[in-house]
């Protein structure tokens, strides 16, 4: 099991990259990172920016350092940059079409989600529609505060041979992890036109994306089915299962580019799962 400590890296704190290695053994593992901050959006005076596989002698910003600069010099340190809670930060597509070193947008954050301001999926469908190529991740944003919700609220199950964490902060780059608040989804796969998703038992499967609309598959202890991808050909798709709890999961968007008539059997799209990753299975099982 990885978790990522990432303190708010700012003055009052002495800027601080927690050091968590002491904490790692052969069943549990961290990934050392932190919340930067720097000015400002349209909305607010300071950007809220995750990352992880952040140095831990990463430099504080510089006075005029705006907050898209400060995540560009994140990224090429090597770390994993998240937009962090969209939604609560009131971000506009123009704000974040200016962060363009993130890889991933938190398109769910259980602290925000007490102001109700938790979902941020439809500023990630207006990126990903405008051709900003992002993956998508759900965070907990534990504080700990008696009014907070329960840590563990929400989390990314990410596809690595091991928990080393070079080889996790790796495949979070590459796009191989899904997020969730509860469900699991154990294989998701694109072919002869559909998706087919197998999961742990659901209320309702949906397949979203660049159209508006959607498929939909609901029931009792779903466990596994597919959704035809006609209507999302030529831009991207994404699946969410959701449980009789209300917990839900989401895949990454699922890029597809139409191809002249193939041959039955073949793929009838390629699909890629993150930036510049091809293959037809998105989530794969154990």
């Amino acid at each position: 099991m990885p978790v990522g400590l990432t303190d708010h890296f700012r003055a009052e704190y002495g800027f601080p990259v927690t050091d968590t290695r002491s904490l790692r053994s052969d069943g549990f593992t961290t990934l050392v990172g932190a919340e930067l901050h720097a000015p400002r959006t349209e909305a607010g005076p300071s950007w809220h920016i995750v990352t992880v596989g952040l140095p831990l002698d990463f430099k504080p910003p510089t006075d005029d350092e705006t907050g898209p600069e400060l995540a560009r010099r994140a990224r090429a340190a090597g770390a994993f940059v998240g937009m962090a809670h969209p939604s609560a930060s009131l971000l506009t597509a123009d704000d974040a079409a200016s962060l363009d070193a993130a890889h991933s947008v938190e398109v769910y954050n259980a602290l925000a989600d007490r102001e109700n301001r938790g979902d941020s999926w439809h500023l990630t469908d207006v990126l990903l529609n405008r051709g900003h190529r992002l993956t998508a991740y759900a965070a907990d944003d534990a504080h700990l505060q008696p009014q907070d919700p329960p840590p563990c609220a929400a989390w990314v199950q990410v596809r690595a041979e091991t928990l080393d964490p070079e080889a996790l902060l790796a495949s979070l780059k590459a796009g191989y992890f899904y997020s969730s608040t509860g469900p699991e989804l154990y294989d998701v796969s694109v072919a002869d036109g559909v998706v087919t998703v197998r999961c742990s038992p659901a209320v309702k499967v949906l397949l979203t994306g660049g159209v508006p609309g959607a498929q939909v598959v609901q029931g009792t202890d779903l466990t596994e089915c597919s959704l035809p991808l006609d209507m999302f050909r030529g831009r991207y798709c994404r699946v969410t299962v959701e449980d009789a709890a209300g917990g839900r999961a989401w895949t990454n968007p699922i890029h597809l580019s139409a191809v002249a008539e193939p041959e039955a059997g073949q793929d009838d799209a390629e699909h890629e799962q993150g930036p510049g990753a091809d293959h037809d299975r998105v989530v794969a099982g154990e």
